[in-house]
């Protein structure tokens, strides 16, 4: 498997896990229908029972974990969980795989605030001259990443200067901050390839599904690799795991489609259709429930058993939404779905179209509450550039706008020629940029959408993301005012809790005090 990447293979290793997930399991399954109280994984494998006895435990146990296996009774091995430390991955990998889904956790290190390494970049072994291509444009992404953020730091200064005037008075006090914000927007050119390193939690029942799916596009071969090794770890503590015959599906259900030539013709007509329905946003409103302001005020009046006469839906809206009457809302704690009241917040829901630059889509699908129609992007393999171009390129203009317009160029020219070389679209799509237009259908029910909103119209978050927030809440403020008024960045939720200070980000605070302007005033460059 080494002569597949240049590069180092990824590294996987097994930081923690439970002991004896698959009897565990068996013992979850057996307490269910237990008469005489919780069963052990002990119980299950017969520990202290004659030789005879311990065969027979062994058959029950292997009937009872294949049975509810294969009816879909997958809840037991749920139980067990596994700890991974990942290294020398590629974002994406970790983007198309690891994080698709909502059923992990990770922590993974930030290409806003840690600068990445030149030599930081997955390259998969390539006949020349493509491999001369490939290594050519990632060492000018590479190049042009750090031009960047010199060209870009004089201009943050300015704006950094601007949003903190005490501050401006002693800029170098503050030039780690403004590098970062130089750095930030910098990374749009680094190539999707680009490593990182991250500690992944699952279940071994997603571990099982890994391992089923780790064919599926974009990363067919990382994936292979970095699930393979996963499997090989946790059999060797738990051997027992793999009487559940799980192996990995050949063909996914979208790679037939993949294989055949991409019409460049027909993925424009897409991308047409796709910003029409944008309407020059970030985010575009296009389906909800019809009613979700009475939807949630009957939620709210079915929670605490009153009738429409006694609590309008304006105040029974306000009773779950509001800060001032739901102070849990400014908590950090995030138990809207733990309070009674604060599921009546699942009655409404809304679907967004959504384009993002990848770099952006890798922090917005952690909010795993939102799903998405994330595509595969062997299909972003046009001939023409298809990027997002940051706010503060664009404010800086000249120069930085004009090495990071040229880079793009010149990265879909290699895409281009390793195309016409003939090489695997996977190895391709590496090499494009982070700045790559993600394109996406996203739903979410009010509950995951109010949080998000918490988290995201924050002045400190991503400001794709922000924007794509402002675009979402000004976008339900035209039809579910009501609503709309309560959808607040953290401080302006503070505030209306009267929780002190208001901005919770300590000596991050982004030096605007959000919680006083209104929505139309909402403006940032940084």
């Amino acid at each position: 498997m080494t002569s597949i990447l240049e590069t180092a293979l990824p590294r996987v290793t097994l930081i923690a896990a439970f002991d004896r997930p698959y009897e565990h399991a068996v013992a979850a399954a057996r307490t269910c229908y237990s008469g005489g109280g919780i069963v052990t994984a002990d119980q299950v494998s017969g520990v202290g029972q004659s030789p005879e006895k311990q065969a027979m435990r062994a058959e029950q146990r292997d009937r009872i974990a294949h049975s509810t296996f294969k009816a879909g009774h997958h809840t037991i091995l749920q139980h067990g969980h596994v700890s991974f430390g990942l290294d020398a991955v590629s974002r994406q990998f970790v983007w198309s795989f690891l994080h698709s889904h909502p059923f992990y956790n990770s922590e993974q290190v930030s290409q806003r605030y840690v600068e990445v390494k030149a030599d930081r970049v997955t390259v998969p072994t390539l006949p020349a001259p493509a491999a001369a291509i490939y290594r050519a444009c990632v060492d000018r992404q590479m190049r042009d990443y750090r031009a960047l953020i010199c060209l870009l730091e004089p201009v943050a200064a300015a704006e950094y200067a601007r949003v903190f005037p005490a501050r401006g008075k002693n800029l170098d006090k503050w030039q780690g901050a403004i590098h970062k914000r130089a750095q930030e927007v910098a990374r749009y050119v680094l190539p999707v390839a680009t490593h990182t390193y991250l500690v992944h939690t699952i279940s071994v029942l997603t571990l099982l599904r890994y391992r089923r799916l780790c064919q599926e596009p974009d990363t067919p071969t990382e994936s292979r690799l970095v699930v393979d090794e996963m499997c090989r770890q946790v059999f060797a503590r738990d051997p027992l795991l793999q009487k559940l015959e799980i192996e990995p599906l050949e063909t996914p259900p979208a790679a037939p489609w993949l294989r055949a030539p991409q019409d460049a013709a027909a993925h424009g007509r897409f991308v047409a259709e796709f910003e029409a329905d944008l309407g020059g946003k970030t985010a575009a409103l296009v389906d909800r429930f019809g009613h979700n302001e009475r939807r949630v005020a009957d939620a709210v009046r079915e929670v605490l058993g009153l009738p429409r006469e006694a609590l309008a839906d304006a105040d029974a809206i306000a009773r779950v939404l509001d800060p001032a009457q739901n102070p849990l809302l400014g908590e950090a704690m995030n138990t809207t779905v733990h309070q009674k009241l604060g599921r009546a917040l699942h009655a409404a829901h809304y679907v967004f179209k959504k384009r993002l630059s990848h770099a952006a889509d890798s922090q917005d699908q952690r909010h795993r509450l939102t799903p998405a129609s994330r595509p595969t992007v062997h299909a972003y393999l046009s001939p023409e550039p298809d990027y997002v171009t940051p706010r503060l390129i664009l404010h800086a203009g000249g120069a930085a706008e004009q090495l990071y317009r040229d880079g793009m160029a010149a990265t879909w020219q290699a895409i281009g020629q390793l195309r016409d070389l003939g090489v695997a679209a996977e190895w391709q799509a590496y090499l494009l940029p982070n700045a790559v237009t993600i394109r996406f259908t996203e739903s979410m029910d009010l509950a995951a959408l109010r949080h998000k909103h918490a988290m995201r119209l924050c002045w400190n978050a991503q400001e794709e993301i922000w924007q794509a927030s402002v675009d979402e809440a000004d976008a339900i403020a035209a039809v579910e005012p009501q609503i709309a008024q309560f959808l607040l960045p953290p401080c302006g939720v503070r505030h209306r809790a009267g929780l002190r200070p208001y901005c919770p980000e300590g000596d991050r605070y982004c030096g605007t005090p959000v919680w006083q302007l209104d929505r139309a005033a909402w403006q940032r460059v940084l």
